[in-house]
């Protein structure tokens, strides 16, 4: 389909919106007087949100929407909420629905729907009003409204007050399946449906024998993909984790070295702030590599027990040097410390010299998030006391399973696992990631950081200031892609990140995503000044 559905921003675009206006409520829909002009605006057009569908630069298709009260149908019924015996705390309306007649073969009309639904997900509205014509009650009442109140409007221009509510949206399967968004999000990510049935059963004690049997094949597999000696499960997220490995790092007393160069590895700071350690700390600028000879010149001087860093920096999808910094550990006999949350799952990892590294369930291992883990080899006995949910030894004490666990995440994780293991698992996405790289590379994209240090699983797109990143994004998602572009750090650099996290992507919505972000591209870029 060569059709482009977006947010109405440009002049032009809103000048095709009032001729589109014209058309439909002047001239086949009498609720309008005519003008010489033939371009109708609306009354609300600066308080509008246009979702447009355009064919080239023609506008073809559109819906208006708008939250601010009062709403089209306060002013024709007197307050909605006098007609309805519901509750509602955000709500909105939509109006102006209009499709060129050539184009109204029922794709133009799905894609503005599904993108009007996901528009609405997007802001938050529980209940959505409509004043339908009466000509197409029918196709209304199929997209789940139901009527309200009396007819408004004249004679020859007859409307149905209709309302939708959130919850009236999600019961009906049509309307999900029609605004349903492929995920192209570094976390959480797309779940098999092998994997999402888990939750369908009773979950297990976790004193129970199979309990216990799903928790070892979890520790055993983790430690098979990362050459790791023990592991400890954590309930909770990445950063749980990575509070474990600095709690146990202040129980030694020592110092050490954090290396910076993305939001990940700040964070990393921010942990060892809040546990006390002492650190210094080499910063370079996002998405650039480190210089190892300057690692060596601190080591050199300063005597560090630990180094830690992030492998896969997720904030610009930068793959740093493993091996050198291992070697550096090495050379200088320091403890290697890593976050391998974005990693593990995205490359292959060998961690039988690390000292410690943290990981999750989610991300490129495709499971539900909900569980982190700390890998390690050898640990020495604590000097000062670690809290008792983050000490990494008294998991390892407790055979893994020292306080209630959740079963069905094990489950979940233990079955997602067995994805790593196929022949050519790590080729696939490195062949995936490639494909998009080269294809958008070629377009005119740039990028934060060049193909060969960037993890298959993370792209990160910078764009120029006249382009926001935000627009595109939103774009993006009202054509059912969803990619990151809402964290502030990507905010305030202007930059979209698509992330390959989940198995077996489709190539067929790969292509489509593609097709869509070029289109949308080649938009910004015709009206940049």
């Amino acid at each position: 389909m060569n059709y482009t559905i977006k947010i109405a921003r440009e002049t032009q675009e809103f000048e095709g919106i009032f001729r589109l206006n014209y058309d439909t409520f002047v001239e086949e829909i009498p609720q309008h007087s005519e003008n010489t002009e033939r371009k109708l605006i609306d009354q609300f057009h600066d308080e509008n949100e246009y979702v447009i569908c355009k064919e080239d630069d023609e506008i073809i298709g559109m819906m208006a929407i708008r939250d601010i009260r009062p709403f089209s149908l306060d002013k024709k019924l007197g307050r909605i909420e006098n007609h309805l015996q519901l509750s509602f705390s955000k709500p909105c309306e939509i109006r102006l629905l209009s499709v060129k007649p050539k184009f109204r073969n029922g794709r133009v009309f799905a894609s503005i729907t599904g993108a009007l639904i996901r528009y609405c997900l997007y802001k938050g509205y529980d209940i959505a009003f409509i004043s339908g014509t009466t000509r197409q009650t029918k196709l209304y009442k199929h997209l789940g409204f139901e009527p309200f109140a009396q007819l408004v409007g004249k004679d020859d221009a007859l409307f149905q007050p209709m309302y939708l509510t959130k919850e009236m949206f999600y019961q009906k399967e049509h309307l999900r399946t029609l605004s349903m968004v492929n995920s192209f999000l570094p976390g959480p990510v797309r779940v098999e449906d092998q994997i999402q049935s888990i939750f369908l059963s009773q979950p297990d004690w976790h004193r129970s024998q199979e309990h216990k049997q799903t928790a070892e094949s979890v520790f055993s597999k983790l430690k098979q993909l990362t050459n790791a000696k023990n592991v400890s499960v954590f309930t909770g997220t990445g950063t749980v984790a990575n509070d474990a490995i600095a709690a146990h790092l202040a129980s030694l007393g020592s110092n050490g070295l954090i290396l910076i160069n993305g939001e990940f590895g700040e964070r990393l700071a921010d942990h060892a702030d809040r546990f006390g350690l002492q650190y210094d700390k080499l910063a370079v600028s996002w998405g650039s590599p480190f210089n190892i000879e300057e690692i060596k010149k601190l080591c050199r001087l300063n005597h560090y027990h630990w180094i830690w860093f992030v492998h896969c920096e997720t904030s610009t999808g930068m793959i740093n040097n493993f091996d050198a910094i291992q070697k550096v550990c090495e050379e200088f006999s320091i403890k290697m410390c890593i976050d391998a949350i974005s990693s593990i799952g995205a490359v292959p990892i060998n961690f039988e010299k690390a000292y410690m590294a943290s990981g999750v369930s989610g991300k490129a291992i495709g499971s539900i998030t909900g569980l982190s883990f700390v890998l390690f080899n050898e640990l020495e006995k604590s000097v000062n006391n670690v809290p008792r949910y983050l000490d990494v030894k008294y998991y390892q004490e407790c055979d893994g399973i020292p306080f209630t666990q959740n079963s069905y995440l094990f489950k979940a994780l233990d079955l997602a696992l067995d994805k790593l293991f196929e022949p050519n698992f790590f080729d696939k996405k490195v062949s995936v990631f490639s494909y998009v790289y080269d294809t958008l590379k070629a377009q005119g994209f740039s990028f934060v950081v060049e193909k060969e240090l960037t993890s298959p699983c993370v792209m990160t797109i910078a764009f120029p200031k006249d382009i926001n990143s935000m627009d595109i994004g939103l774009d993006l998602y009202l054509n059912g892609f969803q990619v990151h572009f809402r964290n502030r750090y990507l905010i305030k650099k202007n930059w979209i990140q698509i992330a390959f996290m989940s198995a077996n992507e489709s190539m067929v919505i790969i292509d489509g995503l593609l097709h869509t972000l070029q289109n949308l591209f080649k938009e910004k870029t015709k009206v940049a000044p």
